[in-house]
């Protein structure tokens, strides 16, 4: 199935009927999540209702002629007078009816992402996904259906991809009539989200492509979607810089003149920006303090982040900096003012990554706090660059901000998202590199900022 909805008597008899449809010049946009931006597009809209349980549901076709692309969302309203709970809600539908296929993942894990893995078809379910918080490095959330015998250069293939960051599922199964669906959306796990009257959901992106010349065809398509419509800013189109990071350099051994002669040294090879790593905040000395502290340690540094960042300017280099702005260290001051804005089950031990818990960031206020904390960074010099980390998954998913859990971690990814579009729109000249203990979510959702 690509959706589920429970009643608030336990009811799961969901019967949407078709009810019209829209076409609108124009490419779609989602309140919230990143999606595929087009002038030259068109948008269709096919509507659905279930007049029992009062539910509306919206399926959006984002059409993208000039990359041979389709996107794909589902809006779904809440028209009853009940509250609703959606239990799964899939972007992207496709059945085959007939013909012999391979489903291509791509599996990994920390510094070996996305190695290709090519099976059959065969009777049952195919699953990938995560239910840790972000896409991950276990596996990305793309795949391909290809004919047997498909190569780079010839034969038939689909390529399905998710533009979003958190955690998904997509699956294919061969059904006893020898028929394939693909199936891509949120993931199942933890997802209960209560939609109350009035109230409307959006599914992220996903979009779809076919090729009958191969997968370098399809390759093609793909990355002509994302540097033109997926990818914005003022750095879309321009080579990226040679840099070098202080991490291996330095670790959290550092101070001002040590960043400045890394950065005399890197100009002497040539390279054009540093980019000053973890421990430049708080009392951070080791990982086991200060994240959630984003204020510059200038007693550390031996001078403030303007005159350092002057120093490595006048090397003839650019200055950038780490952040990891989603998590909190218990020994923090943020933590012993808030220990309610962690994610955490109330009377159970926390469980740690890396020494850190992870900020409640489907609580507005969360959101609101750290932007105001990494701007005020951010107006201190000429800082042209920043590394944006997030070194743990999520587990114990509780908000103390909300009655119903089954909606955190959908709205945690709203926050984050919520976040990267107002650092980013009250940055413009900031070229923004995502990370994640290396490529741990590496999405388009993320490429899109």
């Amino acid at each position: 199935t690509a959706g589920k909805i429970r009643e608030a008597n336990g009811c799961m008899a969901l019967d949407l009927r078709y009810t019209g449809y829209q076409i609108q010049d124009g490419k779609y946009d989602l309140p919230g999540l990143p999606a595929a931006h087009a002038e030259a597009a068109q948008t269709l809209c096919i509507y659905l209702k279930d007049e029992r349980v009062g539910v509306e549901v919206t399926l959006l076709y984002g059409v993208l002629p000039d990359c041979d692309v389709i996107t794909r969302s589902v809006k779904v309203t809440n028209v009853g007078r009940n509250e609703i709970y959606l239990e799964k809600l899939s972007s992207a539908c496709l059945d085959l009816l007939y013909g012999d296929y391979d489903v291509l993942t791509f599996y990994g894990r920390h510094a070996m992402e996305r190695n290709m893995q090519r099976t059959p078809v065969t009777h049952g379910r195919q699953v990938i996904g995560s239910n840790r918080g972000t896409s991950g490095h276990q596996y990305n959330p793309y795949m391909i259906l290809a004919e047997h015998g498909t190569t780079e250069t010839a034969g038939a293939c689909y390529g399905v991809s998710l533009v979003y960051s958190g955690s998904f599922e997509g699956s294919v199964e061969l059904d006893q009539f020898d028929q394939i669906r693909l199936v891509m959306g949120l993931q199942e796990d933890f997802f209960s989200y209560q939609l109350k009257p009035a109230q409307t959901f959006y599914a992220p992106v996903a979009v779809l492509s076919y090729s009958a010349d191969g997968m370098e065809q399809l390759s093609n398509q793909m990355h002509h979607l994302v540097r033109e419509h997926i990818c914005r800013g003022k750095y879309k189109d321009q080579i990226r810089p040679v840099l070098v990071n202080s991490w291996e350099a330095c670790y959290f051994d550092f101070n001002g003149e040590a960043i400045v002669n890394l950065a005399e040294q890197a100009a002497a090879l040539g390279v054009e920006l540093l980019v000053m790593d973890d421990g430049w905040f708080g009392t951070r000395d080791d990982d086991k303090s200060s994240l959630g502290d984003w204020i510059v340690n200038e007693d550390k540094l031996g001078c403030s982040l303007t005159e350092l960042t002057k120093r490595v300017h006048d090397k003839g280099v650019q200055f950038g900096i780490w952040i990891e702005p989603e998590m909190v260290s218990e020994n923090s001051d943020l933590y012993r003012k808030h220990p309610e804005w962690a994610i955490q089950v109330p009377g159970k031990h926390p469980v740690h990554g890396r020494n850190q818990l992870v900020l409640d960031f489907a609580n507005p206020a969360v959101v609101d706090h750290i932007y105001e904390q990494i701007a005020a960074v951010l107006r201190q010099g000429d800082i042209n660059y920043v590394k944006w980390d997030m070194n743990r998954s999520l587990c114990d998913i509780y908000s103390d901000s909300m009655v119903w859990q089954g909606n955190v971690m959908y709205d945690y990814m709203l926050g984050v998202y919520d976040l990267l579009e107002r650092l980013t729109q009250a940055f413009p000249d900031m070229l923004w590199e995502g990370c994640s203990g290396g490529g741990g979510r590496f999405d388009m959702g993320m490429l899109y900022y």
